[in-house]
């Protein structure tokens, strides 16, 4: 038996003892209202008369009274009055092929109100009984500033499974009037979960201003999820249910080619991003942290996007040379691989942190290095392909010495495990396992040597054991997500397309998918942004780029393959939104007064195009840990993913991920998305001379929305096939 509050155990009693205001079928389901007199029950029967509530509105120590009750086939409408203020209740049901319920409540205070305490809005109902005698299994909630969810299945009473959705968007103005945030507000214990309307313990919420203070989405299932494979499959058909009804916000456009010059500019002619050893220069880490000795992770997480970007420009810079020509010296012979850190610089190690020592290595720290090597060789680099065959073996001595399940920390001269666990009983870092196949896989498309992708396999199925718990780090796990499709088109075996869409789960709830319009957080798009880590309180700007770029490839590599339709739109509307987004990471896109003063690490310069480590949104200032030089390609890796260029006379940007083919004057695009959604095509002019062009959409003449004397924007289909002709 659960414990439960005194604002839930007379829940079902009052129910039951009131009268039904009105009821409402949609296909097997049944909605009927009730006023308990604090509160505005939805109660929702399912189609084996199992049933589950739904608090819409709470009176607040008070009884409600129903002013109003306005019903049309499209939308049911209550006003309520109590004695400290009016509610209005709108209730409909965007999408008649399944049941989709919305509503919407809100709020206009008599009085300047503080509100000290909130109900859960979900209850479940039992048929005889009490509510703290049911049980059920809670998949995923909210975590932090992630979206506003929580995926659950009734077990006791047998009742099926619920999809439930605040779109915390719309409790930004509530938010900005109470310096309050919509953190951790979707969740709770059984069986009081759902949302909860975060308490005022600074500012009172104004009186005479109309607050929405819910706006949730459910999609009840009469299924009772319990195996990995279907809570995956349902939880992203869901979202993008609740997806494709929900506003999104404008997408703003942002000039990567000139972002990418000002960061070739600022990271090769400001002295805080590098240091030196031995006449050669290296990337530091942090602008202007010259304490910590340059890491091999760093030179080549700006290397292998600048290289991409070089072939798409077709221009030569100093820095690939300066980054390329230093790595040799991070190859440690006695070991025979390189190294996290510059073993010429060692001694500057301070011990200050568990890392920060010499031979201590960070699991996925070791195969992130090898992968940009890989990437780099894949592109024709002899430096690259021999630091890389160099190193291959001793990664697989670890992965065998570890079983293919990695620690977080080890020495790597005797592989003694330093730190075992992230956190007890969680185990170490997961997704190295998917990490370290992506890595087999591309040592496999340099050497076409078959032991690679027999060590992937190994490490794959070490990925099967974890259940939903894959993700450690977000760019890992979209690794991979990846590698786990590669296989599956190399084996045709079934069981790595379905860890593939676990891979992809573990991203999709570490998203905050609405848009924070108060504090710090309205200076900035963050809608469809991602999380570093499970647990993390901050985006970051290298571990999303990583995640956009890996994928971008993930559905490149889908096109001959059937995936599930609702990554169609995910994956796509993710990169939209990224491309969109990820500018902000750069500080002179930002006001000052967001930018923390106190820096962990090095130091912070406003007005330079390298990348802040960590966005917040809400209340808290962006930058505390401080401007991370490794992040600063992330404008190296968009270009080339979302530009074409033709010749020097004009630029094609497209939002979506995409294959083209180019033939004498004309592009030929081919977009796999879902064709309910729309992204955005530009065609850039570069040169003054006039060219004439059409865009065609599956063979029918596109009209576009703005035209400028440089720039003719369109609005196209996300799966289309669009041909330019000039």
């Amino acid at each position: 038996m659960h414990t439960v509050t005194a604002w839930s155990t007379t829940a079902q009693a009052d129910i039951e003892n009131s009268e039904i205001l009105l009821e409402r079928k949609i296909l097997d389901y049944t909605y009927q209202f009730y006023n308990t007199g604090d509160s505005l029950w939805i109660v929702a029967l399912m189609p084996e008369n199992a049933k589950i509530a739904f608090r819409t509105a709470f009176a607040m120590n008070n009884c409600f009274e129903v002013v109003n009750l306005f019903d049309d086939e499209d939308t049911i409408v209550f006003v309520l009055d109590s004695r400290l203020g009016s509610y209005e209740v709108r209730v409909n049901f965007p999408d008649k092929s399944s049941p989709l319920l919305h509503y919407t409540t809100t709020f206009k205070a008599n009085i300047p109100l503080m509100i000290p305490f909130w109900p859960r809005d979900i209850i479940p109902l039992t048929e005889n009984g009490t509510i703290e005698n049911t049980s059920g299994k809670i998949h995923m909630e909210q975590f932090g500033s992630r979206s506003g969810l929580l995926f659950a299945s009734i077990t006791k009473p047998k009742t099926g499974s619920f999809f439930y959705f605040q779109n915390l968007t719309s409790l930004s103005e509530y938010c900005e009037a109470t310096q309050t945030e919509s953190k951790n507000t979707v969740g709770g214990d059984w069986p009081e979960i759902g949302f909860q309307l975060p308490i005022t313990d600074k500012l009172p919420l104004p009186a005479d201003k109309t607050f929405t203070i819910s706006d949730a989405y459910i999609v009840l299932e009469t299924e009772i999820l319990e195996e990995t494979s279907a809570i995956c499959e349902h939880f992203l058909n869901n979202l993008v249910k609740i997806y494709k009804v929900l506003q999104q916000p404008r997408i703003e456009y942002h000039n990567w080619p000139e972002i990418a010059q000002n960061v070739v500019i600022d990271l090769s002619q400001n002295k805080g991003a590098w240091t030196q050893k031995n006449g050669i220069p290296y990337l530091n880490a942090y602008l202007c942290d010259y304490e910590t000795p340059a890491e091999s992770m760093v030179q080549l997480a700006v290397l292998s996007p600048y290289s991409e970007y070089g072939k798409w420009s077709g221009q030569k810079h100093s820095l690939y040379d300066d980054l390329i020509n230093g790595l040799p010296a991070f190859y440690d012979p006695k070991i025979n691989c390189i190294n996290r850190w510059l073993p010429a610089l060692a001694d500057k190690l301070d011990n200050s942190e568990e890392q920060k020592k010499e031979m201590v290595m960070d699991s996925w720290y070791l195969h992130h290095p090898l992968m940009n090597l890989a990437r780099l060789a894949l592109h024709g680099d002899k430096t690259a392909e021999k630091l890389l065959l160099d190193s291959i073996d001793y990664a697989i001595k670890v992965a065998h010495h570890f079983k293919y399940k990695w620690p977080v920390f080890y020495d790597m001269e005797t592989l003694k495990i330093i730190k075992k666990e992230t956190a007890p009983g969680k185990g170490g870092e997961r997704d190295v396992s998917g990490a370290y196949a992506h890595l087999m896989l591309l040592a496999f498309k340099v050497t076409k040597e078959k032991r690679y992708v027999n060590e992937a396999e190994k490490a794959a199925k070490k990925l099967t054991e974890l259940g939903l718990n894959i993700l450690y780090q977000a760019n890992n796990t979209a690794f991979a997500a990846g590698a786990l499709l590669e296989l599956y088109k190399i084996t045709n075996k079934k069981l790595y397309l379905e860890i593939s869409y676990t891979c992809l789960t573990g991203l999709f709830k570490n998203i905050q998918l609405y848009d924070c319009r108060y504090g710090f957080g309205k200076n900035y798009t963050n809608f469809f942004s991602i999380f570093p880590l499970n647990n993390a309180p901050y985006t970051a700007a290298y571990e999303e780029l990583e995640v956009y770029a890996a994928l971008s490839e993930y559905f490149i590599q889908a096109k001959d393959v059937e995936i599930l339709p609702s990554l169609k739109t995910l994956i796509p509307e993710f990169i939209k939104y990224a491309v969109n987004r990820i500018a902000y990471y750069y500080p002179p896109k930002l006001p000052k007064e967001m930018l923390s003063e106190e820096v962990k690490t090095g130091e912070l310069q406003a007005d330079l195009w390298v990348p802040l480590e960590d966005l917040y949104n809400g209340w808290e200032q962006s930058g505390q840990v401080g401007q991370e030089v490794y992040g600063a390609g992330m404008a190296f890796g968009i270009v080339p993913r979302q530009y074409i260029k033709i010749d020097e006379d004009f630029l094609i940007f497209i939002d979506y991920p995409h294959q083209f083919t180019k033939r004498g004057k004309s592009v030929t695009i081919h977009l796999d998305g879902d064709k309910d959604m729309t992204c955005n095509l530009k065609v850039i002019k570069l040169s003054k001379s006039k060219i004439d062009f059409k865009v065609l959409q599956d063979n029918e003449m596109l009209k576009a929305h703005k035209k400028t004397a440089k720039m003719h924007e369109y609005e196209i289909s996300g799966q289309a096939l669009i041909k330019i002709q000039w």
